[in-house]
């Protein structure tokens, strides 16, 4: 089935909120006021199914007060926020624009192979744009701004203030010399902490890897690993609804971005998740997991039941690449190679 339509993106209008109209498989051309006509001519089902999941899924929560509590947890033993308060529209968001930048860079490398290269130039200013826009959320977010960043400017703060102590003491204004002087203690130990900070945040150990199914410790349904941060970066409401600060570990381990299985619950989507309420599959699992991202994200299914991330994924979240070893109980392996 082939989708035939056509929208129009005026300039004026936020590249973000137009992700879910202009992402993989449509054809863009650019006009001089720089509205963007967007011509969506490709067979491309999976990722139509896996937007109309998305916006269906957005309107039907906002209806129903869904209470999900999985087989083996009893409503009387189960006190906190239900299944539906991890659901992070902002995850959702992230995945979506994640895929708006694969069809971009694609689009730009298109571009260049057929010479394009004053469409490739316009796709790359949109790309920029995008990205843009992208750090910018995420520096407004809890948790998200770089701590390795902040002791950088700290320091270019801190010489600069020594400088005007300098000059204060040489002008003999002891009284803004002091004024300076405590700015710097201050500064100096704020860096210390700030400095504190990146290490613990470069060295976090994370105790999933992307693509790894994983099962929720208190609802029970099966899920897979995204996404990734060392800590919680969403907002302070989202913190407050999901009582992200009464959990053992608070707000400071490491979140996951998960994709949850359709058939355990067909609204949740992607849900945010502290790692305490996660928990490794005692075994592999090959069954049937459902999900409209999936074949977007990964690359398929690995012989232990995983996902093989995209390598872009990969290098989003700087993790390395999972291998899995296959056990031979060949009758060789069993004997070191040697024949009879």
């Amino acid at each position: 089935m082939f989708v035939i339509g056509t929208n129009i993106v005026p300039a004026a209008v936020d590249t973000v909120k137009c992700t879910k109209q202009i992402l993989c498989g449509f054809h863009s051309s650019f006009f001089d006021k720089g509205g963007t006509s967007i011509n969506l001519s490709r067979e491309h089902p999976e990722l139509r199914n896996a937007l109309n999941f998305s916006l269906m899924r957005s309107v039907y929560s906002q209806r129903v007060d869904l209470r999900v509590i999985a087989a083996g947890v009893s409503k009387g033993n189960y006190h906190g926020p239900p299944a539906v308060n991890e659901h992070s529209e902002s995850a959702n968001e992230d995945i979506l624009l994640f895929f708006f930048q694969l069809d971009l860079s694609t689009r730009i490398q298109v571009a260049l192979n057929l010479d394009q290269y004053e469409i490739a130039q316009q796709l790359q200013n949109k790309l920029a744009e995008l990205e843009q826009e992208l750090s910018r959320q995420r520096e407004s977010k809890v948790g998200s701004s770089s701590s390795k960043d902040e002791v950088q400017d700290k320091a270019i703060t801190i010489l600069r203030l020594r400088a005007d102590l300098q000059e204060a003491v040489e002008n003999e204004d002891y009284v803004y010399a002091a004024k300076l002087r405590d700015q710097i203690s201050n500064l100096e130990a704020d860096s210390l902490a700030a400095a504190a900070r990146a290490m613990a945040y470069q060295n976090v150990e994370y105790k999933f890897r992307i693509g790894q199914k994983v099962r929720h410790a208190i609802f029970g349904y099966r899920a897979v690993i995204c996404g990734m941060d060392p800590l919680c970066r969403e907002s302070s409401s989202w913190i407050e609804h999901a009582c992200i600060d009464q959990l053992s570990r608070g707000r400071n381990q490491p979140f996951y971005q998960v994709l949850v299985d359709i058939h355990a619950d067909p609204t949740l989507l992607v849900a945010y998740v502290a790692e305490e309420k996660l928990s490794e599959l005692d075994k592999p699992d090959l069954d049937r997991f459902d999900h409209p991202y999936v074949s977007f994200l990964f690359y398929g299914m690995d012989s232990a039941g995983d996902f093989i991330p995209l390598k872009q994924l990969r290098e989003k979240y700087n993790r390395p690449r999972h291998e899995v070893h296959i056990e031979d109980n060949s009758d060789d392996a069993m004997d070191g190679g040697k024949g009879p």
